[in-house]
């Protein structure tokens, strides 16, 4: 992959020289992928615990999370196309629109929103007092991921006061709803299930049951979006079978994260994650066997993790 421009709006100079990241206030920044621009819009970074992991062991925790946290954030994405102004999730919607502000976007000037999945901290920001906030969107849902929301029996197995979840999916979606469209996504083989030009949604189900990846081409070149697929990435790259109590489908979300991991590690492909550090996107390293370790694209100098 050709060298990248990163532009980095405020205070890198700073942040990088003295590696504070978690006392510093973190802002978008944009690089380019071909023809298309992606922006990292930040929510804020926190520490992750260990209590959320499923099948680590005393060893891996004692290597890896040796304080029993490790670092996480809220991100979600702005791409700019030659045909599409697109924003990937909406996160909690805190500095959702600030971010954009700063990047000369009105909530209007965004075209289209591609959803990785569901859950509140990737659809907060979508709605304002009831309403859309992006009233010019068409609003893309994996249609797993729609089926499952929508699903009074699935809402049903859930105790009352913890149906919050089903109740914020369904508002976004009759807010949207004349503007909504659904799509099955397509395996990282094929060359079909393009859901705009230059981008494929890829299965990647298991967090949740219809959680989507977003595989973006431009100029020979592959970036890959890949939502939630991971969330403590010091010991969950290494070991791709560690699992998070979040994941609906613990086994099948670790079949997808060890499949999508292959792939970009193989193909040399960065990725940007909704809950990756600051800066939210790394290169993958390593394979299967010997376990990947993941680098932070604006440090890419710096120490392999």
């Amino acid at each position: 992959m050709k060298s990248k421009q990163l532009l980095i709006t405020c205070l890198w100079v700073f942040l990088a020289t003295f590696q504070v990241a978690a006392q510093v206030e973190e802002y978008p920044f944009t690089y380019s992928l071909g023809q298309i621009n992606i922006t990292l819009l930040p929510e804020g970074g926190q520490q992750g615990s260990k209590d959320i992991l499923i099948g680590a062991t005393d060893e891996m925790l004692k290597q890896y999370v040796p304080e029993g946290t490790f670092p996480n954030a809220v991100n979600a994405f702005l791409l700019e196309t030659p045909e599409n102004t697109i924003l990937v999730d909406a996160g909690f919607g805190r500095k959702l629109f600030a971010h954009l502000e700063s990047c000369n976007k009105t909530p209007e000037a965004i075209n289209i929103i591609l959803l990785t999945h569901m859950h509140g901290d990737h659809i907060g920001g979508l709605l304002k007092d009831g309403k859309k906030s992006f009233p010019s969107a068409i609003l893309y849902i994996p249609k797993p991921e729609y089926d499952y929301w929508m699903s009074d029996q699935e809402m049903q197995r859930l105790p009352e006061d913890r149906r919050g979840g089903f109740t914020q999916a369904r508002r976004v979606i009759d807010a949207y709803k004349d503007k909504l469209e659904l799509f099955v996504p397509g395996e990282l083989e094929g060359t079909d299930h393009e859901i705009v030009s230059g981008i494929r949604g890829i299965a990647a189900y298991g967090h949740t049951p219809g959680h989507t990846a977003y595989l973006l081409e431009s100029e020979g070149e592959e970036y890959c979006i890949w939502g939630d697929l991971a969330h403590a990435m010091p010991i969950q790259m290494p070991y791709p079978q560690v699992a998070v109590t979040y994941d609906t489908d613990p086994a099948k979300a670790v079949e997808s994260r060890q499949r999508l991991l292959k792939y970009v590690a193989d193909n040399n492909v960065e990725i940007g994650g909704m809950h990756i550090e600051y800066p939210g996107m790394v290169k993958i390293k390593g394979n299967a066997a010997d376990g990947y370790r993941y680098i932070l694209t604006c440090t890419c100098e710096g120490v392999l993790r």
